[in-house]
């Protein structure tokens, strides 16, 4: 099969987003599928062997740590060139409009994917008036692809009620080879504490923004001087964070990758996880993968992977001192860390991402099935 991904981020990026797409594509080119992958140009021209065909990219004024590619007539070029079976759009917004569009002109099947909700992040930046306009705008997108994927129940449920169209769940996954307690090192946790390994050592890792409610881990460090927080990421909350935290025990890691960033997982104690506006929330299965208990604000996604006092908590984000509350309970010992760090990696145990790729490639023959192609244009049948 010919595959066509077309895709608002890729590498050297990193997120959920990114690290779905290399296991996805890294399987699909195992089992001798022909890829392209079309994103914005950062610098990465191959991946795996799968050629990435870059877009210029452009900073936007109100997200500076991002390179984001507008809708272009080079996607067109790219597609005629690949003659692909199938363009799977990941959540569409800019480039990905131009895949929209030119894969419908061009009679190729068409999938598109939902990950991130741009919506609900309308709030956090002073936008939510434009929230209406944003589910409208994501909805006729989606709806011009034969078929929508998301990743969480949560999601598939709200954009049903969105009346976005033939909406399936693309399954989780994760890397159980890189992300391991195996990986946990001494060394790696002296490091990231400062020389103060004896804390207790709550990790977030993920992007620094202010939707991603960050700040709130403030009143735990408050509360005991035996804990430290490591922020593994970066993005445009980062000065602001680094105020919010410059008199508390804390470091600030950028970016981490590969094994770097597994030894990390697995060296600290306690995964802090403050977001409540994911539609997955991947890291949350590297973290249990790693042997990780996770505390969680408590929303659908997250109540889809963690069971409560087992293998993580969900704490209240409404409730005033309910986070507080649960990691120091955690850190102190008043619950077994210990049985819920080995109950956090049971629960990863069998989500490796072949799974989730065979699943893909299932989705991709359903949606060429229901296309019959007529020169210059396509029909649902």
């Amino acid at each position: 099969m010919k595959i066509v991904i077309i895709t608002e981020t890729f590498l050297p990026s990193t997120d959920g987003i990114v690290t779905r797409l290399c296991e996805t594509i890294k399987w699909l080119n195992a089992q001798g599928h022909q890829i392209m992958v079309i994103a914005p140009d950062l610098g990465v021209h191959e991946f795996n062997g799968v050629p990435v065909e870059g877009v210029p990219a452009h900073l936007l004024f109100f997200y500076r740590t991002k390179r984001f590619a507008f809708p272009s007539r080079r996607v067109k070029k790219y597609m005629e060139a690949f003659q692909p079976d199938i363009v799977h759009v990941v959540n569409p917004a800019l480039l990905g409009l131009a895949g929209i569009y030119y894969a419908r002109r061009l009679g190729f099947p068409l999938i598109a994917s939902y990950h991130t909700n741009v919506a609900q992040y309308m709030d956090y930046y002073h936008l939510g008036l434009f929230k209406p306009l944003m589910w409208q705008y994501f909805r006729l997108m989606h709806n011009r692809a034969e078929m929508n994927l998301c990743t969480s129940r949560t999601v598939k449920k709200e954009l049903n009620a969105r009346k976005f169209r033939n909406v399936h769940l693309w399954s989780r996954g994760v890397d159980l080879e890189t992300f391991s307690p195996k990986k946990k090192e001494l060394e790696v946790r002296r490091r990231i504490t400062h020389g103060h390994p004896g804390q207790t050592v709550l990790l977030y890792v993920g992007r620094l923004a202010a939707e991603k409610e960050i700040e709130r881990i403030k009143e735990v460090l408050d509360a005991s001087p035996d804990l430290w927080l490591v922020l593994v990421g970066d993005g445009p909350y980062r000065s602001e964070l680094e105020n919010c935290f410059r008199r508390s025990n804390v470091t600030f890691t950028g970016f981490l990758y590969g094994e770097a960033l597994a030894k990390v997982y697995a060296s600290s104690d306690i995964f802090v996880f403050p977001s409540t506006t994911e539609t997955l929330g991947l890291v949350i299965l590297e973290a249990m993968a790693s042997g990780l208990p996770v505390i969680a604000a408590d929303s659908g996604p997250s109540r889809e992977q963690i069971e409560n006092g087992k293998n993580g908590l969900l704490y209240q984000p409404d409730l005033p001192g309910d986070l507080c509350q649960k990691v120091l309970s955690t850190a102190s010992g008043a619950l077994d860390l210990k049985t819920m760090s080995e109950a956090a990696r049971q629960t990863s145990i069998d989500l490796g991402w072949s799974h989730a790729s065979e699943q893909l490639l299932g989705f991709y023959e359903m949606a060429i099935g229901d296309v019959q192609f007529v020169p210059g244009k396509r029909r649902i049948v």
